[in-house]
């Protein structure tokens, strides 16, 4: 649901926690504060959930029954893990999700983990299976006459690689005729190494199949930004919480992403460029159906005529989707969405026996397929028609995102709640697509940053004392929000505040177990943990070989663009050529003004060129391989000035993994 949950009144026999906490000096101990932490939900939580069950429609019982049908097998040994023997997956990690609700979730949140937590094989249709549960993405595979097409190959090569001997063991040993890449995002490509090679896809024995703009995305949204994104992403999938009705139950479209697997990625051999193109993969017809600017810049959807099987991709879900994903993305286009879901319908819907996607289970049926799309459909342009009216109407992104919600009508099937996205925070990137980030309030034009914008805050409300007992009155009646907005403002102003951010993590924990959605629950209790302890442990890297490897080398050079420092590359005015003999590539990379600007060799002089494999290039880059040792080697050789490469080098920040940013502390 996207409106906040009902906030309870403070009662009397919240004493357990609450009144101990009211009855604390304003200048609390932080030890006292700590002494009571607990993973428990407070009166006004219990209160505010059972209010919220009521809204919900139990008596529809038709997800658990899809969730469930066509369950073949599953792994004996729920472990999955690398060659070093470090846990991958642990399939058995969420067989806590079931039961009685308990206090520390949301009750719609909790049905929706029982179902997602369910894993294995499971048959579709004739020729079309699934396994579901062994990332936080589905592979499919479709029979061929000979072999297999398979459909998003996980997030780590581990996990597809589990996936796929639970089809060899249930179904048949065959080979892979094809891959398909339904979109850019890499829980629907990084697995491909974990059952097919790239010998395979050079010799012609494999295509991957791949809508246009692929590469280019694939790069943009997982290397370009890619440690910021990496960082909220632990936010936004909970991975340094612990599992459990108190902790991480779940990632919305899923339960976890694999991510202490071998993300891969091989480059695609056939790229789908427009609508109503068809390809035949070993006597299987299939017609394809693109869909950019939807849940990814690159993604598409696809038929198989022969079987009656419409593939959504991950254009349709188990749950409402983002429009704007907390870890960040480029906004996505919510009038569009709706739009390419009706032209699926138009395009396959009488054809249509059986709809599968990317994340969640399949619908049978045509009258069944029909409804789920149109409802899900209706959600999207509901969104987005609304969202524009009330902007229209002068509200901010904020006021909208308050006030808006979906029918009745529509919030009656489970499949359009928020478990993922909601419907406040995909309205504000409604308001965000068409109009940025201002408010058209000149107050918010150049406000102060968070650290000198919260002591004057904490000045104004009569210094810390005077705002730590508002912090702590908010908390105790249950007005998580605001006691949530006071201590941040505290810890903001004064990190060293212990109390304030005790409160401020309690504040969080509440509200993460009132969240219906399991990406908001997620971010909540990942604030709680950062607040009372600020993370010290360096972020994992962002930048995988494969993917580095595939990429052309136009975009490798835009990611060492963004690697610039200002201070480093101050007053240094240096052209080099990068000759790539073993790929036949020359260019042209120019660093001045702090910019590096790369365009084709041969365009002005150059202070030195500097010819080498591109894969030793990058071993220097990415793996710390040391430019003296190439030349030595005589794998690296420069002409013209020698240390016009040193100089280059050393502008760049440094690729290692650092300390991961604060979120909720300055």
């Amino acid at each position: 649901m996207s409106k906040p949950l009902p906030r309870a009144k403070f009662g009397q026999s919240s004493v357990c926690i609450v009144l101990a906490i009211s009855m604390l000096p304003l200048q609390a101990s932080a030890q006292t504060l700590a002494s009571q932490a607990s993973p428990t939900a407070s009166r006004e939580t219990v209160k505010a959930n059972s209010q919220f069950s009521t809204t919900l429609p139990w008596d529809n019982i038709s997800e658990e029954n899809l969730a469930r049908r066509g369950f073949v097998a599953t792994l004996d040994n729920p472990v999955i893990r690398n060659k070093d023997g470090k846990v991958v997956l642990d399939l058995s990690a969420y067989d806590f999700a079931q039961g009685p609700v308990p206090d520390t979730a949301n009750p719609s949140l909790w049905r929706h983990a029982g179902l997602l937590r369910l894993h294995g094989l499971f048959q579709v249709a004739p020729k079309i299976w699934q396994v579901r549960g062994f990332d936080i993405s589905v592979m499919s595979i479709i029979e061929t006459d000979t072999g297999y097409v398979i459909i998003d190959p996980l997030t780590a090569a581990e996990t597809a690689a589990a996936a796929m001997g639970l089809v060899r063991k249930h179904v048949g040993d065959k080979p892979i005729r094809a891959v398909i890449y339904s979109h850019s995002h890499a829980d629907h490509f990084g697995g491909v190494k974990g059952i097919i090679n790239e010998a395979d896809v050079k010799t012609g024995k494999v295509r991957i199949i791949a809508p246009s703009g692929f590469m280019e995305h694939a790069v943009s949204e997982n290397l370009v930004a890619g440690p910021a994104m990496s960082r909220r992403a632990i936010y936004q999938f909970g991975t340094t919480l612990p599992r459990g009705p108190a902790g991480q139950i779940g990632a919305g479209i899923g339960m976890a992403v694999a991510t202490e697997g071998s993300l891969g990625l091989i480059a695609p051999t056939d790229i789908i460029e427009k609508t109503g193109q068809m390809l035949t993969i070993d006597g299987l017809r299939i017609e394809f159906q693109v869909t950019p600017g939807t849940e990814a810049p690159a993604e598409m959807n696809f038929f198989f005529p022969d079987l009656g099987a419409l593939c959504l991709a991950e254009n349709a879900n188990v749950t409402m989707h983002n429009i704007l994903p907390p870890r960040g993305a480029l906004v996505r286009d919510s009038k569009a969405w709706a739009e390419y879901l009706t032209e699926s319908m138009t395009l396959f819907g009488s054809r249509t026996e059986v709809m599968f996607v990317s994340h969640g289970w399949p619908r049978w049926g045509k009258a069944e397929v029909a409804t789920y799309v149109a409802n899900h459909r209706d959600a999207y342009k509901y969104l987005h028609d609304q969202s524009v009216r009330l902007m229209n109407q002068g509200l901010t992104a904020t006021e909208i995102a308050e006030v808006i919600a979906l029918p009745e009508v529509l919030t009656q099937q489970w499949y359009n709640h928020g478990y993922y996205g909601t419907m406040s925070h995909n309205a504000k990137a409604v308001y965000q697509r068409y109009l940025g980030w201002y408010d058209a309030n000149p107050v918010n034009l150049n406000p102060w940053p968070p650290e000198q914008l919260a002591k004057r805050y904490i000045e104004a409300l009569g210094g810390p004392d005077k705002a730590l007992g508002l912090a702590l009155s908010a908390l105790e009646t249950g007005d998580y929000r605001w006691s949530a907005e006071l201590a941040s403002r505290l810890v903001f102003a004064d990190a060293t505040n212990q109390s304030a951010r005790e409160i401020l993590a309690r504040s969080f924990e509440q509200m993460g177990y009132q969240a219906e959605s399991m990406l908001w629950r997620n971010m909540y209790l990942t604030g709680a943990q950062e607040a009372r302890k600020t993370p010290i442990t360096a972020s994992a890297g962002t930048v995988s070989p494969d993917m580095i490897g595939a990429i052309s080398t136009p975009q490798l050079f835009d990611l060492l663009a963004i690697r610039v420092d200002p201070e480093k590359a101050k007053d240094k005015n240096i052209a080099i050529g990068f000759v790539f003999p073993d790929r036949n590539e020359r260019y042209k990379v120019t660093l001045r003004n702090s910019v590096m600007v790369t365009e084709a060799l041969g365009n002005g002089p150059v202070d030195a060129t500097v010819t080498m494999p591109r894969t030793a290039f990058l071993g220097m880059l990415f793996s710390g391989v040391s430019p003296t040792s190439l030349v030595l080697r005589g794998i690296m050789k420069i002409d013209g000035q020698t240390d016009a490469l040193r100089t280059f080098m050393g502008s760049l920040d440094a690729a290692t993994p650092r300390p991961p940013f604060p979120i909720v502390t300055p």
